[in-house]
Formats: structure tokens, C-alpha cells, sequence
């Protein structure tokens, strides 16, 4: 019999293969010989998969259209239907399906067809079924990594649809009407507003739903990055190139080819950068550090900024060139406390999100609650808000968000940079250190802001509108703790 010419090389004592997940692969056997099905059925089960077996070539097509299987294992001479026949009718129900097919009678032309049909593989009797099993085991992996990267890319995609940027104010309306305008072209764009407001999640929204959302998105701080390492990250270095650059290396820009690349908080590029950017956006090339290669960078350009920019311009602080690169399309950003109305919206949204996460029971925002975050001005805006409720789930003991929950100048109404309330001012009196006062006030701040962010410099400075390089003189100086990347 068929079954006894086969090589069995595993034993009671070998690790059977585990399943793949906890769907359990289907697998569909077909072959004429009974003994060979059942040998089949018993290993394959043995390692896990569920085994359904058709002993010709119509019942196994019968049991194709009716059922969902992951793999096809046929035997290619059959009395009525012939393996390839099945595998073409298999493949036309589902071009996912992995197929392997088995024969006692090799054939050149039979083999190239079943591969030209989409067979993975083609076994020819006597086999060895530990080849079998490892085999099916790798290319059932294959197809559930391709599925679940197939999954990810859906779900990371409907993260950034537009309909996740919440916002039902006028302002927020517009602002969705230009960013479905922008993502439909290959344009630069500019991206405005306070620190806080979202601006890279508009950029990835502008990404995700444009023509290169297959491709990378790539995010850059550039106040984050020390001026003498910034040309390397964006543009790689040959090697050689300086002390410890022992081999060539890519930059960011070639990483983000043919998708997008996320240049935050611009206006903190030095000069001479300014000058290699601006040649990336004319001709669309650059230069490694280090090299004389003219590198292609087929890439979209998004930059954004809390700052002046024309301003900076007029003032020789940012050149006047790049400036009108990047700004072919241009999106303003409204700050939180001039769109109030999306205040609830947002701040419900944040709840569901961190009750979720910590898994606790506080469903909603009490009145007196979500008046003081009507009424707060919000200065570090949507990320200052998300910060405040993630803070009230965590303290929060009752099913809905009170006010002793929230941050003191949440309650107090004032936000950073407020200046004090009537009757906290000093009397000038006979006088007294107005610049140690000054001092004390910044380091107040800084350090309350620091701890709102978890030592992260990079996000207490936006926090408090300042730049990365003035924050992180300040931290210095103050000799304040806090995350020693900066990051």
C-alpha cells in the first residue's frame, strides 16, 4: 500500500508541532488510497491542525465551496477529478488557500503546471512526512503573519481616519475639509499651530489616507535631535564620515522613500541644514554625510511648527526660500481654547480610552467636572486635556470624574504661563529681587512640567511653548531631573 512506502522519520518521543493559533488551521486532504488519508489525518492532527479528508477529486471540490480551509494537500492522480483540477477550482474559490500536491508518478509538465496554478510545493512518493509537517507548519505561519499584517495595516489605517480627529466645531470642520483636500495630492505641507493641538496626527492622517499610505511614514523632531547629529539622522553617512562611523548608514529619508516624511517643530533647524532641505525639496536629491553619491529621495514632505514662521523670516531667523517650499499647502490648527465646544467631545473620548486601559469602571464626567474643563484655557491644549483625564481615571474612585479628581489648576482655572490671580501679586512696597522672582516662576514650571510628562524634556517643552534647546538650558540650569535622552 501506498502508506507503508512512506519514511516516516518521527517517533512517540519527538515535540509535536503546536498549533499555530487559537483558531485551529483547517487542512483538507484529498486522495483515492485510504490507507494514505488516514496516515495523513492521524499526523496532522497529531500536530494539532483539524483534518478534513475527501477520497476523490469532486467531494474534495463539494466541500471547497461549502467550507473555509487554510491549507489543500492532494494527491494528483485520482480516478474522477485530478488533483491540478481541484487545485484550479480551489484557487478560484480562494487565491489565499496554501496547496501542496503528492504524487507516486513524477512528471515535469504536471509539476509546473501545479506551480503555475499556485502549488507551494509538490511532493513525489515515498516522502518523508517530517519534511510534510515542516513544510505545512512553515507556510501555514506565512499565511496567518500575511493575514495579521494585512489586519494591522487596516486597523492602523482606520486609526488615522478623519473621523478619529474629533472635532464637531467649525473651526475643526474646516480643518477636515483641508486635509481631505491635501491628502489627494503630492503637495509639501505646513502644519501651524500651538503645541498640543495635534499636528502630527494630522499629519499622519494626511499620510494614511493619500496614495502613499503603503508606503513609510516617518516622524522627525528636529529640536529633539542635537544639530551636529540631525544631517546624519535625515540623510545618512558614508563611512569614514567621522570619529566612530564605521560603516555606511541610511538615513531617514531614504527610509521614508516613496512614502512620507514628518519633520516636526521645523523652525528649530539650523541654518545649515535649512540650506540641504531646501535642495531636497527643488530636485528631490541629496548627498549622504561624508559622501559625493547624489541619492534620489522620492518622498512627501510634512513639516510642522508652533512658531512665527513668516515672523522668523522677516527676522532672518528662517530662510525665506524654504519657507515658501514648504508652505504650498497650509494647515492652521485652531487651539483648544477657541474651539470649547469639542472640549466634551474630547474629554469623553479620553475617558473611554483610559478606563479601558487601566480596566476601571468611571464612565462619565460629572457636571461640576466638565465645567472646569469648559472653562480652563488649556495652554498645553488637546495634550494638556488628555493629560488631565488620564490623571482623573487614574485617582478616581467613584464611576464618574469629580472634580477633586482633576489637576489643581484645573480647578483653580488657571493653566501654564497664567499669570497670578488679583490679590497674589506682590506689593512693591519698599521694593524687592523681581528677576529672582522671575527665576522662581520659571522653575516652578518647568518642573511642574517635567512632572506632568514623566521626565520627557521634548514634551514639557511643548507643554509650556518653548523651544527643546531653551527648555533643556533651563533644566540645566535649574538642575532639574528628568529623562536623560530628552526623549
Amino acid at each position: 500500500m501506498k502508506a507503508q512506502a512512506l519514511r516516516e522519520s518521527s517517533t512517540d518521543t519527538d515535540q509535536a508541532a503546536q498549533p499555530i493559533s487559537a483558531a485551529r488551521p483547517r487542512i483538507l486532504v484529498v486522495d483515492d488510497e485510504r490507507s494514505m488519508r488516514e496516515m495523513l489525518q492521524i499526523v496532522l492532527r497529531r500536530d494539532g491542525y483539524e483534518v478534513v479528508v475527501a477520497d476523490n477529486g469532486r467531494d474534495a471540490v463539494a466541500r471547497l465551496n461549502g467550507e473555509a480551509f487554510d491549507l489543500l494537500l492532494s494527491d494528483i492522480r485520482m480516478p474522477d477529478l485530478t488533483g491540478v483540477e481541484v487545485l484550479r477550482a480551489a484557487k478560484e474559490i480562494n487565491q489565499e488557500l496554501v496547496a501542496f500536491m503528492m504524487t507516486a508518478f513524477a512528471s515535469t509538465d504536471t509539476a509546473v503546471e501545479a506551480m503555475r496554478l499556485g502549488a507551494v510545493d509538490y511532493f513525489v512518493k515515498p516522502f518523508s512526512m517530517d519534511e510534510l509537517r515542516l513544510k505545512v507548519r512553515q507556510h501555514l505561519e506565512a499565511r496567518r503573519l500575511k493575514q495579521e499584517n494585512l489586519l494591522l495595516k487596516r486597523a492602523l489605517n482606520s486609526r488615522y481616519e478623519f473621523s478619529n480627529i474629533l472635532g464637531r466645531s467649525d473651526a475643526m470642520q474646516h480643518v477636515f475639509a483641508t486635509i481631505e483636500q491635501v491628502a489627494a495630492t503630492n503637495s509639501t505641507v505646513l502644519i501651524g499651530g500651538e503645541s498640543g493641538t495635534g499636528k502630527e496626527l494630522v499629519a499622519r492622517a494626511i499620510h494614511f489616507n493619500s496614495l502613499r499610505r503603503d508606503h513609510p511614514f516617518v516622524a522627525v523632531n528636529c529640536g529633539a535631535v542635537p544639530e551636529t547629529l540631525l544631517e546624519s539622522e535625515l540623510f545618512g553617512h558614508v563611512r569614514g564620515a567621522f570619529t566612530g562611523a564605521h560603516a555606511n548608514k541610511k538615513g531617514l529619508v531614504e527610509a521614508a522613500e516613496g512614502g512620507t516624511i514628518f519633520l516636526d517643530e521645523i523652525a528649530e533647524m539650523a541654518p545649515s541644514m535649512q540650506v540641504k532641505l531646501l535642495r531636497v525639496l527643488q530636485d528631490r536629491r541629496f548627498r549622504r554625510l561624508g559622501g559625493t553619491e547624489e541619492v534620489q529621495a522620492d518622498v512627501r514632505v510634512i513639516a510642522a511648527t508652533h512658531q512665527d514662521l513668516p515672523k522668523m523670516v522677516a527676522e532672518g531667523k528662517f530662510r525665506e526660500d524654504l519657507f515658501y517650499r514648504l508652505n504650498v499647502l497650509a494647515i492652521k490648527l485652531p487651539p483648544l481654547r477657541e474651539r470649547q465646544e469639542d472640549i466634551p467631545l474630547l474629554a469623553e473620548q479620553f475617558l473611554q480610552q483610559f478606563s479601558s486601559q487601566m480596566g476601571k469602571r468611571v464612565r462619565t464626567i460629572s457636571a461640576d467636572a466638565l465645567a472646569l474643563l469648559q472653562q480652563y484655557p488649556w495652554r498645553g491644549n488637546v495634550r494638556e486635556l488628555q493629560n488631565a483625564i488620564e490623571r482623573a481615571v487614574a485617582l478616581e474612585q467613584t464611576e464618574a470624574v469629580l472634580p477633586a479628581s482633576l489637576p489643581e489648576e484645573v480647578r483653580l482655572g488657571r493653566g501654564a504661563g497664567d499669570g497670578p490671580k488679583d490679590g497674589i501679586l506682590p506689593d512693591l512696597g519698599e521694593g524687592f529681587d523681581l528677576e529672582a522672582r522671575g527665576e522662581e516662576f520659571y522653575r516652578h514650571y518647568i518642573a511642574l512640567a517635567l512632572e506632568r510628562t514623566g521626565g520627557v524634556q521634548v514634551k514639557a517643552a511643548e507643554l509650556l511653548g518653548m523651544s527643546f534647546r531653551s527648555f533643556r538650558y533651563y533644566v540645566k540650569k535649574y538642575n532639574l531631573k528628568s529623562d536623560s535622552n530628552g526623549q
